[in-house]
Order: C-alpha cells, then sequence, then structure tokens
C-alpha cells in the first residue's frame, strides 16, 4: 500500500543517508520547517551504514575544506546533547605517518595553514609515534603528526541522531519512497514525482541520493560525473590487548588506514587500481547491499597493509568487507545549484567522505538554499564546474581506477591525473608536442606546462616539493618573456560572444567596471554577488553596439556561463554563443613583441596606433585574425585570436620569422611565476567568492558611480566607505633565492601570524619565490605598515624574511605593459 505523502513542501531531500539527513538538519536551523525527505528504502540503506566513520583531516588544503570539516568534527561530538541520540563520536586521535623526506616536507607545509584554521596538528618524533600505535611496525617513520582531538563516529548513529534533530525541527522524513523523476517547468525544477505515481511539488528540489544521484540527476537532463567503485576494508579477529582507543593511523606508503574495530583491527584500502563498479548504472533495489570480494585483484594489496602490522598476521580475518562508494572526476564533491535546473540543488559524489564531510557540506548547501550565498568559497566544489564529457561512460570507467590511490598517496603539488587524459586538446597539440611541450591537465584541457630542449625530454625524472628537472627550462622561458618574446597557447581560455539589444543591460548588470565602451576597446572587471564577492574575474571586449566577447579562465568556464545565463531578466534578448571551439588563442608577449608582429602583418602596431587595452582586425599572413592588445603577464604583447583552421600556419608562420628575436614556447608554469611578479589576481586561484575586489587591490577596476550600478554595488561601496581595510592582499618576495612557494604557507608580521598565501611560485626576474594573500590585522592594513613592518613567510617550519608590498614589485608603473 502506497504511503500518504504531502503533496506540497518548500524543499523536498532525496535521500536519506548522511547528507540528505545532514541537508535537512541545516535547513531547519536556519529556519526552514517545511522540508520533507524521501528515503527510497530505509535511512543509511545505501552506502552510509558500511561507512567506518572516520573523523579525521587528513590533508587540508583550503580555508573552505578547513570549516567543513571542523563543523562536522564539532557537530558531532556534541549532537548527542541536542537530540538524545548517541553518534558515537570519540576523540581517540588521528596519526599521520611521514616514511620519507619528501611526505615529511609535505606536511611540514600544510600544518601551520591547518593550525590557523583551527585543526590542532603538531609534529611529534618517531617515538612517540611507536608509543601512540604500539602494534604497528613504524621501524621506517621519521616523523608523525597528530590530531588528539580527531577521532571516530558511528555513521547509523549519526544519521539517526541527524534524522532526530531534523525532525525536532520540523522536518518530515519518509522512508520507503523511491523518486522516478524531478519534474520541472521553464527551466526551473518544481517538484517530484514517486515511483508509485504521487507528486509532491516544491520550491526547491535537493539531489542527496548518493552513488543513484547520477542516473536520477540524467533523467532530467542534470550533468553530474561521479561513479561508484569497491572499496574495502578488513577487520580481523580480536587482538589480546589492543586499546580501544587506539589512534586512527594513516599511511600514504600502504594507502591504508588502521583503526579498532570490536577488539580486532580495521584495514582500510584506498589502492591504486581501484575498480569502477555498475558503469551502467545502480540497480534500484541495492539496499544494506555487499559486494563479492575480488581476492585475487586485492591480495596484493592487504599484503602491503599488513606489512605495516605484521604482527596482525597471527590472528584470523573475521570480514573482508567490500561495498561501494561513488567518487568524482576530481576527487571533490558536487555541490550547489545544477545550471541546468533553476531551483535543483545537489549534494553528492563525497569521495567516501560523506560521514566525515557531511555536516559542514549540509550546512553549506542550505545557506545555499535559504539565502542564495554559502558563507565560505565553493568554487572548488560548485557542481557547475563540469562538462558532460566528465559524466560518460568511457570517461568513468578510464578515470576510475585512478581515483581511490589518489586521494591516500603522496602528494606532490604538479602531480595531475593520468588517466582519461587527451580530452580537449589545441589544434596546435602536435606542434607544441614535437618542441618539447609537457602537458598537464586542466578541467580536460592538455595544457603545455613547460617546454623542455627535446620532446623526449619532455617528462618529470621525480616529483618533489623541491627543483625539479624542468625548472631551469621553465626559468629560460620566464627571461625570454623579460628579455625577447614568447609565443603561449592559451586556447583553454573560455570565449562567449553575448549579443543582442540587451547585451549592454546584462554585461552592465554582472561588471563592476564600466563596460559601456568604444567599439574596439576592452575592460578588466570582476564580476560579484549581492555580497560584494568574487563570483569571476575577466575581460569583456565590445565588438560592437550589441556585441561582446567575455574571455575567462578555463577554471570559470561553467561558473561564467551560469551566471550570465541567469541574470537575463525577462523579456530581455541575449544570444550567447561559446565560441572556446572555433577559436585558438596564441598569445605573443615580451619586450620584442612588437618588432615579431611588425614582420608578420600590414597594420600599424605602434603604441600610437594600437594603446593598450584596445583590439582590431589584423592581417597575419593570408589570415584575419582578433588581436587584442591585453596582457596577463606583464609585458607588451597581443592576444591573437585565430579560428582554429588558421591556427597552424599562424603558429608555423610566427615561429619562423620570430627567430630572429629569440622567440620561445612557454607554458603555464612560466604564465604563472609571470604574472605572480605582476602580482595579477586569478579567480578560483586567489581570490574567490568570500573575497571582494577592494580588499583585494582590485578598486581600480570598481566603478561605484556607474550608471545603472550593477550587482554587489551597495555592498562593495559600503566597504569601501570604511576606509583603509584591516584586511588586504599583498605581494610577497622572499629574501633567500632557495625556498619554493606553492601557496598556503602562513604569513607573520613582527613575529605575529596574520594570513597565509593563496598561490606561489617563483620569481625569476625578482630573484626568489614570490606569492600572493591576504594579511589581516586589527587596525586598518595601511601602507606605512606594509612598507615598516617586518615580514616572514613560513616554509615547512622554517620562517623566511620577506618583503611585502601592495603594488607590483615588477614594474609597478606599468612601463613595460604600455610601452
Amino acid at each position: 500500500m502506497a504511503k500518504t505523502l504531502p503533496t506540497h513542501a518548500q524543499t523536498v531531500i532525496i535521500g536519506g543517508g548522511s547528507i540528505g539527513c545532514n541537508t535537512a538538519y541545516h535547513l531547519t536551523k536556519l529556519g526552514m520547517t517545511d522540508v520533507v525527505v524521501l528515503e527510497r528504502d530505509q535511512l543509511t540503506s545505501g552506502t552510509t551504514w558500511h561507512a567506518a566513520g572516520l573523523i579525521v583531516a587528513g590533508l587540508l588544503q583550503s580555508e573552505a575544506e578547513c570549516e567543513i570539516y571542523t563543523h562536522g568534527r564539532d557537530l558531532y561530538a556534541n549532537l548527542e546533547q541536542e537530540t538524545g541520540v548517541p553518534t558515537g563520536f570519540r576523540d581517540v586521535g588521528y596519526l599521520q605517518i611521514a616514511n620519507n623526506e619528501e611526505r615529511v616536507h609535505e606536511m611540514r607545509r600544510l600544518a601551520p595553514f591547518m593550525r590557523r584554521h583551527g585543526i590542532n596538528i603538531y609534529e611529534i618524533s618517531p617515538k612517540e609515534t611507536a608509543d601512540l600505535f604500539p602494534i604497528g611496525d613504524l621501524s621506517d617513520v621519521l616523523a608523525g603528526f597528530y590530531i588528539p582531538e580527531d577521532g571516530r563516529a558511528n555513521p547509523v548513529d549519526v544519521t539517526m541522531s541527524l534524522a532526530k534533530g531534523a525532525k525536532m525541527g520540523g522536518a518530515k522524513i519518509h522512508e520507503g519512497v523511491t523518486v522516478s523523476e524531478i519534474l520541472a517547468k521553464n527551466g526551473t525544477a518544481t517538484g517530484v514525482r514517486t515511483a508509485d505515481g504521487q507528486t509532491i511539488t516544491a520550491e526547491n528540489v535537493v539531489i542527496c541520493g548518493g552513488m543513484w544521484s547520477r542516473q536520477l540527476g540524467a533523467k532530467a537532463g542534470i550533468n553530474l560525473p561521479l561513479q561508484a567503485a569497491e572499496h574495502y576494508y578488513l577487520i580481523t579477529e580480536n587482538i589480546d590487548g589492543l586499546s580501544r582507543d587506539l589512534p586512527v593511523l594513516e599511511d600514504p606508503s600502504t594507502y591504508t588506514y588502521y583503526r579498532e574495530e570490536v577488539g580486532g583491527l580495521m584495514l582500510g584500502l584506498f589502492e591504486p587500481g581501484a575498480a569502477p563498479w555498475k558503469l551502467d548504472g545502480i540497480p534500484d533495489n541495492f539496499t544494506f547491499g555487499e559486494i563479492e570480494p575480488d581476492w585475487d585483484r586485492v591480495g596484493p594489496h592487504l599484503e602491503k597493509a599488513y606489512s605495516r602490522v605484521p604482527d596482525a598476521l597471527n590472528v584470523g580475518v573475521r570480514k573482508l568487507f567490500c561495498g561501494p562508494e561513488s567518487f568524482t572526476p576530481d576527487l571533490a564533491p558536487l555541490v550547489g545549484e545544477t545550471p541546468e535546473l533553476r531551483n535543483c540543488f545537489v549534494a553528492c559524489g563525497m569521495n567516501s567522505l560523506g560521514i566525515l564531510n557531511g555536516a559542514g557540506t549540509g550546512k553549506v548547501l542550505a545557506e545555499w538554499i535559504v539565502s542564495g550565498h554559502p558563507q565560505i568559497d565553493v568554487t572548488g566544489i560548485n557542481v557547475n564546474r563540469f562538462t558532460r564529457h566528465e559524466a560518460t561512460r568511457a570517461f568513468r570507467r578510464d578515470r576510475g581506477p585512478e581515483l581511490l590511490g589518489k586521494m591516500f598517496g603522496q602528494h606532490f603539488h604538479n602531480e595531475g591525473f593520468h588517466t582519461a587524459r587527451d580530452l580537449k586538446r589545441s589544434v596546435l597539440h602536435d606542434r607544441l608536442a614535437a618542441n618539447g611541450a609537457y602537458f598537464a591537465e586542466g578541467h580536460g584541457w592538455e595544457m603545455p606546462d613547460w617546454f623542455a630542449p627535446t620532446a623526449e625530454q619532455a617528462k618529470i625524472e621525480e616529483y618533489s616539493w623541491s627543483r625539479q628537472n624542468w625548472f631551469d627550462w621553465h626559468a629560460e622561458e620566464h627571461r625570454a618573456a623579460r628579455e625577447d618574446v614568447i609565443i603561449m597557447d592559451m586556447s583553454t581560455m573560455s570565449k562567449f560572444q553575448v549579443e543582442g539589444p540587451d547585451a549592454l543591460a546584462l554585461m552592465s548588470r554582472l561588471s563592476c567596471n564600466e563596460v559601456d565602451i568604444e567599439p574596439g576597446r576592452l575592460v578588466y572587471t570582476a564580476w560579484v554577488n549581492e555580497k560584494g564577492g568574487f563570483e569571476a574575474d575577466l575581460t569583456v571586449t565590445r565588438l560592437a553596439e550589441d556585441r561582446f566577447m567575455v574571455v575567462v579562465g578555463e577554471n570559470s568556464h561553467g561558473h561564467t556561463l551560469m551566471r550570465m545565463k541567469r541574470h537575463i531578466h525577462e523579456g530581455e534578448v541575449v544570444v550567447i554563443t561559446e565560441l572556446t571551439p572555433a577559436i585558438t588563442q596564441i598569445n605573443i608577449h615580451g619586450p620584442k613583441a612588437r618588432m615579431l608582429m611588425e614582420k608578420v602583418t600590414s597594420a600599424d602596431m605602434s603604441n600610437e596606433a594600437f594603446p593598450f587595452m584596445t583590439w582590431q582586425d589584423i592581417d597575419v599572413g593570408y589570415w584575419v585574425v582578433k588581436a587584442f592588445r591585453v596582457t596577463f603577464v606583464g609585458e607588451l604583447g597581443w592576444e591573437l585570436q585565430v579560428p582554429s583552421y588558421a591556427a597552424v600556419q599562424v603558429y608555423d608562420l610566427l615561429k619562423e620569422v620570430g627567430q630572429e628575436f629569440g622567440l620561445r614556447d612557454a607554458g603555464m608554469q612560466t604564465l604563472n611565476s609571470l604574472r605572480l611578479e605582476k602580482a595579477y589576481r586569478d579567480f578560483g586561484l586567489d581570490v574567490d567568492n568570500t573575497d571582494n575586489p577592494i580588499e583585494a587591490g582590485l578598486g581600480f577596476a570598481v566603478k561605484l558611480e556607474k550608471p545603472g550600478g550593477f550587482i554587489g554595488r551597495d555592498a562593495l561601496a559600503e566597504i569601501k566607505a570604511r576606509g583603509i581595510p584591516n584586511n588586504r592582499m599583498l605581494q610577497f618576495l622572499l629574501h633567500d633565492p632557495e625556498p619554493l612557494l606553492y601557496g598556503n604557507e602562513c604569513i607573520y608580521l613582527n613575529g605575529v601570524e596574520v594570513g597565509h598565501l593563496q598561490v606561489g611560485g617563483y620569481g625569476h626576474s625578482l630573484g626568489g619565490a614570490v606569492g600572493i594573500g591576504f594579511a589581516e590585522l586589527d587596525e586598518p592594513l595601511t601602507a606605512s605598515i606594509v612598507a615598516e613592518g617586518s615580514w616572514e613567510v613560513e616554509v615547512a617550519g622554517a620562517r623566511v624574511k620577506a618583503t611585502a608590498s601592495l603594488k607590483p614589485l615588477f614594474d609597478p608603473g606599468m612601463l613595460k605593459v604600455k610601452s
């Protein structure tokens, strides 16, 4: 007999696992009481019931990750007091071990950052490590990193406690109800239909269906790239003397975590070469289900896991458990409002961390639903970051095996994914490969990272946090940009044509800068939300009275497109066309850029005829291309937007003629080092939606008095009216030329910690590592404080003296750019 369901709810949540119950709980905490949770079977019956329940920080590399984690740890530790239902949380401690110098260095880099954000992680000696985990063979351990407040919880108990809390706040939870369809009208979610034909209308629909989310979303045209994979843990028989308070141990060298389990030891695997499960879809009737273990495949990984705890071999195996967990292509969850349907939200793809991060994610999503703006940065988890190819069967099949091992193994700053590659390739790819390009992957694009002298040398000999084999080749590219001229393939940049009678209205509404400019000009601008937080930084070019071009980094492609579409008002006529596949962007930069361009075009490239921040159609050889005089590297130069069918010929011509001027190919490492010397900002890397242009030093691109205003204008006006901010983005240069910066290094002023770097690189022209980051004081951070203060940056536990600056340390007067 079908259950009688309400016909309407303010919010309907699909899925009654950790994420669904967390979202319902946090919605009620924000005052939304008309919430309905629909669970196809029983609460926790999907993957929540078999989770290991680890409440441990791991290695967290962003403020958002730290906030999501600490919220969950604190909530689970205290939830029973509110609901009366225990969570099983016990702060047994969490121990990470390092058995090589690179791992020690990595941990020492991140530990201060994590401490800054409320996680009490500290280094301990090998002896102290062994004392904390006496069952292990830790003879090869060089250092341990310990968090005494971390621990474990019971996943079922946690979820039931959350469900009780949600119901106490007014939510209704219905088990045994399968949602078969998300209802929509005119691009907006309007409710759900159940398998027995009942309909619930709703203002908001939330997909928290775990590994079922992809196939449910696909029915509504929603792109949710996630894939279930086999996930193993082994539980031994009882071990005499094993303490119930044994800390959780994580060992990247064996890809295993270890914890006590009812008198035995649990060995949890995150093995390389994992096995995707049910590529064609998860069965609807898979409930409290297990997968038959593949002993042959997992045997070698178990052998390695046992090598850390050899005494455990003396007792029997109580259980080898295999159950599915869902993973995403970049190992970050899928959260937020879907670009395909308004008022349809999602939180899934938790990468086996649904208990650990469920509370923080539920809080973020609840804020998103209620107010439209989460309190933390969501650029790294926003569901709109993916394109449809990552959800194809072939992509999920090929990327899936790499994901578990990538989560748990040793990490390096420039090591990307190795599977499901060569998807988005510039038409220049083969030319660049022949010229010695080493390709990194970014949002599906194959991007030249640096160039070796020959194609055979275009490889990383050994990953390291120190200088790698390509460092000197990259330095030569950098110097060529500052002394001669470089050529860069920037086809990855996302390019949109925005046209129609209301195109100007849309661009003006979104842009902080004035975009009602003459055709032939372009402007740099930020887009912000109603609170003044960044949503994009990009260039807007006026091609004609009713036609614009928007150019933004590949990491912001989906978000930028979604933001434009969502802000076209009813009755307005605007057509947005994606031009990225049709245009190959070739950048020419350096003091000899003009000399090179004058050799290949009949156009007048002089400063007077072609000033900075303008564009023209020019001939290059046989072809007519759009040339934009703009830079992200701080040098004279042009970005050439070439029809892709002509790109190889244009590139070959530039390379041939450029020999006279010392032209070199340059990659993304050089782009990063050049732009950091110039202190150029980059949304998604340096600034995010919790930052604003005023504090980020981009006030010059904010025109508060422009006619008609813009989204976020009032918030930015209020921030500016306060005067000199306490929180400001600064550029830093290390005095010692040896240490390297990558981001997350803590900043000290007069011995007091005041911030951390967002990103770092090596400033070959400035003679040391450079980075940019926010520093925050209890008083206005004035220019005199910046200039007169004693600044240091902490690198792997050592403080290094640094110069701080509000203005770019390289060419602050823009003389080179405007030459």
